[in-house]
């Protein structure tokens, strides 16, 4: 096999494990409950903090990946996840799975920037990038997509502690390949050095943000603590951009958010990550709740367009990439992704017929998130130097993840404040397709404004 695919090929391997455990989890949830005798209040914390931890530190493992080396912090976050994993699949408490979990979060961190820069530094033509990029980023597609798929089949047929135990080996093959094969750092040490204090304040800021909004739904209860949650958040990032203007070596370089690829590519992961992960909950939810099927048959029906996402990436997408740059193909994405949650919309109203949820759960798994995620990945990294791949991935996958925890919490605090008859009522799914809306008029507005630009320099010269 030819060294660049290799890499490629461990680098998506990578990613693919740490997405697939952001919903391999969640068709599990009865069983681990049954286990540990405990309600749904308290295991909704093994996504909580998967996410609290993945989003909180994907900045530092991004800062990281740039001043100690891509593949270095690929390794370490590789190994971190095999030994999370391992234990989380061992544990024999609650408390002993919940810490297993967050760290689990914290290892995902370090593999997703560090292995999005190593494509991105691999592939450097702009057509093999969009290639390769779209590759990589169907495995993160596909494993967010086959999370449930086979969270309902092993919980089914093994048991939940195979939910976690199936990271193991795959970890440790592509620990072994990643070693071999990666390409060494060619980053002197001893000449970076690493914003420790802004670190700390991003990931405290962060985690205090999602565990407000997480809570929110709770806030009559708990007031003092979800305002005093989102008061530190104002005070910790008010910190954390000062800090940033004034050191001399910060964590985030500002002038970097002032590229608008990458602002956009940012604000449209938070819709994306609000979109994606509050689908994978809604179809749980559709096809268990209010369509009656188990789990494992909830699983296999998912599948096709596990394996669909992988087809589209491959055959589909770099023919797509030559004809549309990344923004327009942004948008084909999420006119895929807004087709699917108009067709589940629909299926509310006329009963739920399973081939309409079945075509509405294709457009936006099989086909929209490989091209949304794709398109958002090279848009955010299209302007910036290959020195600062790692943080600009970093930030788009920060968005993606905050816009997850943040998206699903407004979701279910306005399903708690508007019930319906049906597990997922049609308000849900409204929300869904306004994420959609917002991302859709970003990108245009984007388009709108490079064809301005383009003209007033044509006038101009």
């Amino acid at each position: 096999m030819d060294r660049k695919k290799l890499i490629l090929m461990v680098a998506s391997a990578g990613t693919f494990v740490e997405a697939l455990d952001i919903a391999i989890v969640n068709l599990s949830i009865p069983s681990i409950q049954e286990q540990f005798g405990i309600g749904t209040e308290t295991v909704q914390w093994l996504q909580t903090l998967y996410v609290l931890f993945f989003g909180g530190f994907l900045i530092i493992g991004g800062k990281l990946s740039d001043q100690i080396g891509r593949r270095r912090i690929f390794l370490l976050g590789s190994l971190i996840f095999m030994l999370t994993s391992l234990g989380a699949g061992l544990s024999t408490g609650f408390e002993m799975l919940a810490i297993f979990r967050a760290l689990q979060g914290l290892g995902a961190a370090f593999i997703m920037p560090s292995a999005m820069s190593i494509v991105t530094n691999t592939f450097m033509d702009d057509q093999e990038r969009n290639r390769a990029v779209g590759i990589f980023s169907s495995f993160a597609a596909i494993g967010s997509g086959s999370g449930l798929s086979l969270g309902g089949i092993i919980s089914t047929y093994l048991s939940w502690h195979w939910v976690f135990l199936i990271n193991v080996p795959v970890l440790a093959v592509t620990l072994i390949l990643a070693y071999y094969y990666l390409p060494k750092d060619e980053i002197s040490v001893k000449s970076q050095k690493t914003d420790l204090v802004s670190g700390i304040l991003l990931v405290l800021g962060l985690l205090s943000l999602t565990y407000g909004a997480h809570e929110l739904i709770h806030i009559k209860e708990n007031t003092a603590i979800v305002v005093s949650s989102f008061i530190a958040t104002v005070i910790l990032l008010s910190l954390l951009f000062y800090r940033l203007k004034s050191v001399s070596q910060p964590l985030i370089d500002l002038s970097l958010m002032k590229n608008r690829p990458l602002k956009l590519s940012g604000l449209s992961f938070v819709a994306l990550g609000a979109f994606f992960i509050g689908f994978l909950f809604l179809i749980s939810l559709m096809l268990q709740k209010d369509m009656n099927h188990s789990a494992a048959s909830a699983g296999l029906m998912l599948v096709p367009f596990s394996i669909m996402s992988a087809l589209v990436a491959k055959f589909v997408l770099p023919h797509i990439s030559k004809r549309l740059d990344s923004a327009q193909m942004a948008i084909f994405g999420w006119s895929f992704m807004l087709a699917g949650a108009l067709l589940l919309l629909t299926s509310v109203y006329i009963g739920h017929p399973l081939p309409l949820v079945l075509l509405g759960a294709a457009c936006i798994s099989g086909i929209g998130m490989t091209f949304c995620f794709t398109a958002q990945s090279v848009l955010g990294v299209q302007d910036i130097q290959p020195s600062d791949y790692g943080i600009a991935s970093s930030v788009g996958s920060t968005s993606y993840f905050l816009g997850a925890g943040i998206g699903l919490s407004f979701m279910t605090l306005i399903s708690r404040i508007f019930p319906s008859e049906w597990a997922v009522g049609n308000l849900s799914l409204f929300i869904l397709i306004g994420y959609a809306m917002i991302a859709l008029v970003m990108l245009c507005y984007f388009i709108f404004k490079n064809i301005k630009i383009g003209e007033s320099e044509v006038a101009v010269s």
